[in-house]
């Protein structure tokens, strides 16, 4: 079951027929008939938007939430950050799976660009388009809620979504700065097979973000 925004917040940003990234736009229609099974459409967050802790990643993954139609569902990408948020209590399951019945809780996840890019790699064009849709989400983060950031690209975003400059609040790895409005950002290395098969980020280093995270919170 994928959880609805709350009645207040239920505008849907994402409409499946959004084509303001020619390029994108394009390169879905050749992986559409590639994979005539794959969702190929602008994926929406997952979890309650309005929720005190947001997580914003890159893209969606060719063969993982391109697909499947949930963020961090499918691939890689979503192993260590799916076990820890069960980890922390922050999910009914510890594997996103299409289909499931998995629950998140105070919690949502999304990607600072909806679509699918070629290679994983959007351009400065698609971001700057696609913030349009983060900010909404990024509104809807309460007082004294956390944004947690997956790499320098949804950082960079989430940053010029809030009017900052990432001059003045730059990325690294565990990094914390504190928001107007009595929020926090933090920031982590992204949970991707590179990062995670290279060491660059270990499962001790993303739970000791996540405990950071709960401190905040609490």
């Amino acid at each position: 079951m994928i959880n609805e925004p709350r009645a207040s917040l239920s505008k849907r940003y994402y409409n499946v027929k959004c084509a303001k990234c020619p390029r994108l736009a394009n390169f879905l229609k050749v992986v559409r008939t590639r994979h005539p099974g794959y969702a190929c459409r602008p994926v929406p967050s997952f979890g309650t938007l309005g929720s005190r802790l947001l997580i914003v990643g890159l893209a969606p993954g060719l063969h993982g939430a391109n697909a499947t139609g949930r963020p961090f569902t499918g691939d890689h990408a979503g192993i260590l950050l799916y076990k820890t948020l069960y980890k922390f209590g922050l999910s009914s399951a510890s594997e996103s799976r299409p289909g499931d019945d998995l629950c998140l809780k105070d919690c949502a996840v999304t990607n600072a660009v909806k679509c699918l890019p070629p290679e994983n790699k959007p351009v400065a064009a698609e971001v700057n388009t696609c913030r349009t849709f983060l900010i909404n989400e990024l509104e809807a983060v309460p007082s004294k809620g956390v944004i947690l950031v997956l790499g320098k690209v949804a950082h960079d975003s989430v940053v010029r979504s809030l009017d900052l400059s990432p001059g003045s609040l730059r990325f690294k790895h565990a990094g914390e700065y504190a928001l107007p409005n009595g929020r926090t950002l933090v920031s982590s290395y992204h949970c991707s097979r590179y990062n995670t098969q290279t060491g660059r980020l270990t499962t001790e280093m993303f739970e000791r973000v996540f405990t950071r995270v709960k401190e905040i919170l609490r």
